[in-house]
């Protein structure tokens, strides 16, 4: 009876937290049967919607938080901590801001086997997503902070801010088989430069910008959408934004997505799922493009034989640059390796006082040098290899290309010490160009990965793995967004 006489004694509690909360708080949703319920909804939707954290939350926001929590979990979302605090006594915390958040959901791509049942197909096996809790659907968010540290920006535009990502989802079935798991990906859509008349010497245009008979030709695309500092489309027509009614391959988005990775999670036990991302310089990196040919999901290269025909466990500028010795720049499983710190790979070992000691294997890239290679590849049709259209050649040429204005000592590899943000290259005196800020990532998905040894999403850049989406919403002016101090608050 002890469980019993609690649950009672706390119910008063958890109707005056309701009453507080007024309409914020919905009635709690549960599964049907034989699915079972959140005995202590109301009380962890109470909780929820008036923890310091997300109690100021836009109220969209809000609302999702505590829609999950009224609904069988292991974990509540989870709590965000404040990053710094105030430099006079009694020091206290100093609250991250949210600047910008994402819904997410399951409706927003085509249908794949991981999301819907397919007659035939999958409809008498498991599904991992939208299958938990007797098809209550899938549902999640992430909420983007930054970090107000003491002489760090606090302009979430600027690529110097320290930001917090919190992702918190419901249904997905824990991945048990093959090394699989979710990963969380912000999503820039490449954009049309704006135009610069004076090239590099090479003839090349200058970094960001386009050549005027660029322009033009991307003028004279479709129906003229490509116009600078619009959303480029491979085909020059409005954007079309993945959709439930596309189709792989002959239907599908025309925008060109540059994927920055959240890192890889499971789930919990009754299928919630929580995942925390440090976005900053350091991780604002993205996987190597060169990989795309090979992940199937460009139409024609699975059934060329081209799925995981190359990869990049060995660090180098791809299939048309430089290819590394395995010893010298492979995984060394010693401590102390065969060169200057090359033990295990590392890449979180980006900054030390000594730079022998930072990682230079990176196989990643800084994004906005990603977004560099996509405008050699999709938009300067004149200035950068003209009338070479096959896509694979554009790609691995633009790679090689732009790697090397950065790479000072031509191993087709950006280290940490030449990406980092105030390391001078190209003729700049820093690297911030190489970096898109939080606020352009415009888009987030959820896929589901299984170990094919590439960094690039599964089936990329298609939604063939996709299991939950949703797009950008900005919050200006920003709200606090955390509750007490991080223990560790590096």
């Amino acid at each position: 009876m002890k469980p019993r006489r609690i649950a009672t004694g706390i119910l008063p509690f958890a109707a005056l937290l309701l009453a507080c909360l007024g309409p914020t708080v919905a009635r709690a949703e549960q599964p049907p049967s034989p699915c079972h319920p959140n005995p202590l909804a109301n009380l962890d939707m109470a909780m929820v919607g008036n923890r310091g954290d997300i109690r100021h939350l836009p109220d969209p926001l809000k609302d999702r938080l505590v829609r999950m929590a009224g609904r069988p979990h292991s974990q509540l979302p989870t709590q965000a901590y404040a990053e710094a605090h105030l430099d006079h006594p009694p020091f206290a915390p100093k609250p991250s801001q949210l600047f910008q958040y994402y819904l997410l959901d399951t409706t927003g791509f085509e249908p794949n086997p991981f999301t819907s049942q397919i007659p035939g197909v999958n409809d008498t096996a498991m599904l991992t997503a939208t299958g938990p809790d007797c098809g209550l659907p899938t549902i999640g968010a992430v909420r983007v902070v930054l970090e107000p540290k003491p002489g760090l920006p606090t302009d979430p535009n600027d690529v110097g801010a320290f930001i917090d990502i919190f992702t918190d989802v419901s249904g997905l079935f824990v991945i048990n088989n093959e090394s699989g798991w979710y990963e969380g990906w912000m999503i820039h859509d490449l954009t049309v430069a704006p135009v610069n008349a004076a090239p590099r010497p090479d003839g090349h245009a200058q970094f960001g910008t386009l050549l005027p008979a660029d322009a033009a030709a991307l003028g004279a695309m479709g129906s003229g959408n490509n116009l600078p500092g619009k959303v480029f489309t491979t085909n020059g027509k409005p954007p079309l934004f993945p959709r439930p009614t596309d189709h792989f391959p002959d239907l599908q988005t025309n925008l060109v997505p540059i994927q920055l990775s959240m890192g890889a999670w499971n789930t919990l036990q009754q299928s919630d799922g929580h995942a925390y991302w440090e976005f900053n310089y350091t991780t604002n990196w993205i996987h190597p493009l060169y990989e795309l040919p090979f992940t199937g999901g460009i139409p024609g290269t699975f059934e060329a034989g081209q799925l995981g025909a190359f990869v990049s466990i060995v660090p180098g500028s791809g299939p048309n640059g430089v290819k590394n010795d395995p010893v010298l720049y492979g995984d060394n499983p010693n401590s102390k390796g065969v060169i200057q710190a090359s033990g295990p790979r590392d890449p979180d070992k980006f900054d030390a006082e000594v730079d022998s000691q930072r990682e230079f294997r990176q196989r990643f890239i800084p994004s906005g040098l990603a977004n560099e290679i996509f405008l050699d590849v999709y938009e300067r049709l004149a200035s950068f290899e003209p009338g070479i259209t096959d896509f694979k050649r554009r790609l691995f040429d633009a790679y090689v290309a732009e790697v090397a204005r950065v790479d000072a000592n031509g191993d087709g590899v950006i280290s940490a010490a030449e990406g980092d943000v105030d390391t001078a290259s190209d003729g700049f005196g820093g690297n911030t160009r190489l970096f898109i800020p939080a606020t352009q990532f415009n888009r987030f998905a959820v896929t589901r990965e299984i170990n094919d040894g590439l960094l690039a999403p599964r089936f990329a850049p298609s939604q063939k793995a996709w299991v939950l989406s949703g797009m950008l919403v900005p919050v200006s002016p920003s709200v606090p967004a955390s509750k007490g101090e991080d223990s560790d608050d590096r």
